[in-house]
């Protein structure tokens, strides 16, 4: 212990959860140091400001939520934090080659093309399904399918996961990647009523009844940057990978920068890792590896292309948040943002940006294309979808090779391996987006469960 109450920790990996972690737990009087392979921190948070242009690489806005309120409000954020374009919340669907707008109320559901009149009944007899509680867990299309038919998989909840996870219904658990749906079945039956009493719920606690969709004015990475620039002198250290921890007390984490060795003793320690960084890891005296389990997660390849064009360019009025698009529909993209609609200064006058994404499990080759083909795709069924014509004026392609991890069935297996290992390594703890869910909203919550777990709740 460094001082009466106070700990030296280490957390390893400088994203979004782990900076989360330090930043809750210097501002509780312990010591902290932030260990971050890469030259920056922030991991796939990253904002690009070239020629007029201000574009995310990686996840383009996030929900907002207590303790995303709370953190704005303890970094001094709050001049910078904006919110969506109310223009921007037409969402669309791609269909028979169309966009066609979701439904966002009874009448517009009731006129939608986009589902049949079968579809649209089954949504009303879903109202009355009663309590179920499943032997086992099932994927997301069968969970679906099981109160609202093939169709709505087919054309509402496959192009959803795409937009999410850049993966497929029929492989997700919907214990792991959706456990409010499946705790919501269980308690009510139906989920339409089961959300209706939510947002009862929510009213009775004076709370909003929806998330609003929040950024900043230079982008998503003036998140992570502000956490790091509040951390104190020396504690994050870039460049520096962790190649083994071993058990205390104290517990002595090796790293590795410019070729040198360093080890030093911590009261505790925080992986805030992705899979293949954990599977890699040694943990134990004599260099074990008890996560290796977790290199068989599935991380499909994602790439984001920002594309800039002038507004004389697109046909389509871009009047909303953007496009999903069905497996069905034989697309090489899996969706597209319009970028310049939701937030105010993403393009020069006069001219307007979408974001793209391609690859994930449903066509993981595209997604590794040059980024000269991989462009040329794009723009095929951009053309076709939203009436672009020409070449861009500006474009980025940004390659994840290991976006997002798959939240599967049989996932749980990975999630009892960190807790096995956890329970057997006093002052070990582990989580992020392969434990805690993979949004932005869900990192920043598991960095404050880390920063509690490893310092002990805020006084």
């Amino acid at each position: 212990m460094t001082d009466s109450g106070s700990k030296s920790i280490a957390i390893v990996g400088g994203g979004v959860t782990g900076l989360t972690a330090a930043w809750h737990l210097q501002g509780r009087g312990h010591r902290v140091a932030v260990f971050e392979q890469t030259d920056r921190p922030g991991g796939a948070v990253t904002t690009v400001a070239r020629d007029g242009w201000l574009f995310e690489c990686g996840p383009n806005s996030l929900l907002e939520s207590p303790q995303f309120d709370a953190l704005v409000t303890g970094l001094g954020l709050e001049p910078q934090r904006i919110y969506a374009a109310p223009t921007a919340k037409k969402r669309f669907i791609v269909r028979g080659g169309r966009l066609l707008a979701v439904p966002m109320g009874p009448r517009q559901l009731i006129a939608t093309p986009l589902f049949s009149g079968r579809s649209k009944l089954r949504l009303v007899t879903e109202l009355f399904m009663r309590k179920r509680v499943r032997p086992a867990d099932v994927s997301l299309a069968t969970f679906v399918r099981d109160h609202f038919g093939q169709e709505l998989v087919d054309y509402a909840i496959n192009p959803l996961v795409a937009g999410i996870y850049a993966g497929d219904p029929a492989t997700l658990s919907t214990k792991v990647a959706f456990p409010k749906l499946w705790e919501i079945e269980q308690t009510h039956g139906s989920l339409i009523r089961g959300q209706i009493a939510a947002m009862r719920q929510k009213r009775a606690r004076g709370e909003k009844a929806g998330s609003r969709i929040v950024s900043f004015i230079r982008g998503l990475e003036t998140l992570p940057a502000t956490l790091a620039a509040q951390l104190p002198a020396g504690a994050l250290r870039t460049r520096t990978g962790v190649v083994g921890v071993s058990p205390g007390p104290p517990w002595k984490v090796v790293s590795h920068r410019d070729g040198l060795a360093t080890t030093e003793a911590f009261d505790a320690v925080v992986l805030a890792l992705p899979a293949n960084a954990l599977a890699r890891l040694a943990i134990g005296r004599s260099g074990e590896t008890p996560l290796a389990g977790l290199a068989r997660i599935d991380y499909p390849p994602v790439a984001t292309i920002f594309l800039g064009f002038r507004r004389a360019q697109v046909a389509h009025p871009l009047d909303g948040f953007g496009a999903l698009v069905p497996a069905l529909e034989r697309r090489s993209i899996l969706g597209v943002l319009f970028s310049s609609t939701l937030y105010p200064d993403r393009a020069p006058a006069d001219h307007v940006a979408l974001t793209v994404y391609a690859g994930g499990t449903r066509q993981p080759e595209v997604a590794g294309l040059a980024p000269a083909a991989l462009r040329d795709r794009v723009l095929a069924d951009l053309r076709d979808l939203l009436g672009v014509s020409g070449d861009p004026v500006f474009s980025h392609t940004t390659l994840w090779p290991h976006a997002i991890p798959q939240y599967n069935l049989g996932y749980e297996r990975f999630v009892d391996t960190m807790a096995r290992v956890e329970a057997e390594h006093a002052g070990l703890f582990i989580g992020g987006h392969v434990r805690d869910g993979i949004s932005v909203v869900n990192c920043l919550a598991a960095g404050q469960r880390l920063a509690e777990a490893a310092g002990g709740p805020a006084a």
